[in-house]
């Protein structure tokens, strides 16, 4: 059994050790954030790797207003333009692929449809040239070089983390230390080694439901979502333009929502085939449905001659990944209610890579300054599962 420590002597001094639970891309940056103010040691505690799940996967998409007309709409814009600005910092066009990029959304027509619907319409002065398959209607320009971006997830998410120059164990954490209401530290699995912390962040992602302290309040569940990675033979003819298609596999059949964003590293990145599934333990055991991937080939070598797998193009990665879902559709990031200096930051489905960096600077505002100014955290606060509760009676 692990002894539970007193106080950090941190906690004393007037410096403060921060324990962050979680490698990916929200504990990057909440690990990041944390590291630019003075006084402030982190600790950042990764069962696997760092990114080595959705924030390594992930399309790595990012839009200015795509969440307006709610409550997500502060935390998108505020992180879009943060995005910006740690790109200029860190020269992320360089080092993680940051780039503007022009959003259109196509309709893509497979084979079987272009060939009973008897004609198509092909032209449109908005599509590339390297998109050269059939299309049912002209594509639509939904996001401008001003409001849609992009980065390398896996690039970027390591980038904060070693720019914060926290200490990262490789361990699982089993529980939180809890003393008089405050979180004092964590225990590690196997080893029952303990991390004495004056604050602890729990930024686990789909596996957030493993520890009792928010299974109890509220759950996270996974959306598995799958990808492939391709290198064209031309990759110079690629250009920044990401592509959200609706696609009909075959007449009658339910329309699919794939998306395509070609990577300034010449890689073109191609997701969609999305389902709720049971979240493994070991986030490197998850691997991609056969018929989900074949579809993903099919779908990237309709859309262009230069994502014909083998033929053409280079598969690089077939896989999928476990998105964080919450039963409102909403993140909870904010203190956990009747825990002192314990602090969660999950649950941002396919918004993760946008909303990281807002999500981190606002919970290291929170954690050292007792509020956050980047964003109003209230709609994103754990309690909010404490009133639901309450009010059904629970």
């Amino acid at each position: 059994m692990a002894t539970s420590p007193s106080y950090p002597t941190s906690f004393l001094s007037g410096s403060k050790h921060i324990v962050v639970c979680g490698g990916g891309v929200i504990g990057a940056c909440t690990a990041y954030f944390l590291s630019q103010k003075p006084q402030t040691s982190v600790t950042v505690v990764e069962k696997s790797s760092p990114a080595c799940a959705a924030s390594g996967k992930a399309g790595g998409f990012l839009a200015l207003d795509w969440c307006d007309g709610g409550p997500m709409s502060s935390l998108a814009r505020a992180s879009f333009k943060l995005h910006k600005s740690l790109s200029d910092k860190f020269n992320g066009e360089e080092v993680y692929g940051y780039r503007a990029v022009t959003t259109l959304s196509v309709p893509v027509l497979s084979e079987r449809v272009a060939s009973s619907s008897g004609s198509s319409l092909r032209g449109s002065n908005l599509l590339p040239d390297w998109v050269d398959g059939e299309t049912a209607r002209p594509a639509k320009q939904i996001g401008t070089t001003e409001t849609t971006a992009q980065v390398h997830p896996r690039l970027f998410t390591q980038t904060l983390l070693s720019a914060s120059e926290a200490k990262v164990i490789k361990g699982e954490v089993e529980t939180i230390i809890v003393e008089n209401g405050h979180a004092t530290g964590v225990v590690l699995k196997g080893n029952k080694e303990v991390i004495p912390a004056d604050a602890v962040v729990l930024a686990l992602g789909p596996w957030s439901s493993r520890l009792s302290l928010i299974s109890e309040l509220f759950s996270v569940s996974g959306l598995k979502a799958h990808s492939i990675v391709l290198r064209p033979a031309e990759p110079d003819r690629i250009t920044p333009h990401a592509l959200f298609l609706s696609y009909q596999p075959a007449p009658g059949a339910k329309m699919l929502d794939p998306e395509v964003y070609p990577r300034p590293t010449g890689e073109v990145y191609i997701c969609g085939m999305s389902k709720d599934a049971e979240v493994p333990e070991d986030p490197e055991s998850i691997i991609g449905e056969t018929e989900s991937i074949e579809m993903l080939h099919k779908i990237a070598g309709t859309v262009s001659s230069h994502l014909k797998r083998d033929k053409v193009a280079e598969v690089i990665a077939e896989q999928a990944c476990f998105l964080p879902c919450t039963d409102d559709g909403l993140p909870v990031i904010g203190e956990l209610p009747g825990v002192k200096n314990c602090y969660v930051a999950t649950g941002h489905s396919c918004w993760g890579i946008l909303n990281g960096p807002a999500t981190g600077a606002s919970l290291a505002e929170l954690i050292l300054e007792g509020k956050s100014t980047t964003v109003d955290l209230k709609p994103f606060t754990p309690a909010r599962f404490v009133k639901r509760r309450t009010r059904l009676g629970i």
